[in-house]
């Protein structure tokens, strides 16, 4: 009878070698910066986001207008409105807390919807008085100077002759010499198609009448006077 003999392997009780491991260690010290890294970005960006609020809450209020506002017309309550603006420097605005001392002045130039007041956009003075009247004059191109007229200028309304053959209302032919009503500009309107502009002159009670009839003539030229200081 043949005996069969097994031999069990024998297993090498000693630890293989390994493979060398082909990842990489980070270093504590990478590992630390990296941290520090963004902790800083962290802060930066916090900081950033605390300098925009605290930029955004820098605000003002201010007057601004409410509708189309012509040259000449006096303010009123319902132009106005109080609105909340970025304190800028460089603006020249009008805080709402002078809101009494702008009302029942008049507008020195076009005042559009929307748009912020300035001191610039109000005439000098306020308030016309008792002792003035405003006449709105319609101006050929040419009969004034081109933008040199600003709220202000004390002007000189010449009278233009008439046209030949034409006669005034008492039937007399129009004087040829050239009569001058002294004025002041009050408020400048915007050239039209043709050049022709609007110009409101602050005159005398004596002189009112006499200038809206030539200005309805189209017979008024405006000669600006030296302003004072030469300005």
């Amino acid at each position: 009878m043949d005996t069969q003999t097994s031999f069990a392997p024998q297993l090498d009780a000693r630890p293989r070698d390994l493979p060398p491991s082909t990842g990489t260690k980070k270093a504590p010290g990478r590992r630390w910066s990296l941290t520090v890294l963004l902790v800083l970005v962290t802060l930066v960006g916090a900081l950033g986001g605390a300098v925009v609020v605290a930029r955004a809450g820098d605000r003002v209020d201010v007057l601004a207008i409410t509708r189309d506002v012509p040259a000449g017309h006096r303010l009123t309550v319902q132009d106005l409105t109080t609105v909340s603006f970025a304190k800028d420097p460089g603006l020249s605005s009008v805080p709402a807390a002078q809101r009494a001392s702008v009302l029942g002045k008049r507008a020195a130039v076009d005042l559009r919807h929307g748009g912020l007041l300035s001191p610039a956009q109000l005439t000098p003075g306020g308030a016309l008085g008792d002792a003035a009247q405003v006449v709105g004059v319609e101006v050929k191109r040419g009969n004034a100077p081109r933008d040199e007229l600003r709220a202000g200028d004390k002007v000189a309304a010449v009278v233009l002759p008439a046209p030949a053959g034409a006669e005034d209302a008492g039937g007399k032919d129009k004087d040829t010499a050239p009569v001058t009503i002294s004025a002041t500009v009050k408020a400048i309107g915007t050239p039209d198609s043709t050049g022709a502009l609007v110009v409101n002159l602050i005159v005398s009670p004596a002189d009112g009448a006499l200038l809206a009839t030539k200005a309805a003539a189209k017979q008024i030229a405006l000669v600006r006077e030296p302003r004072e200081g030469g300005s």
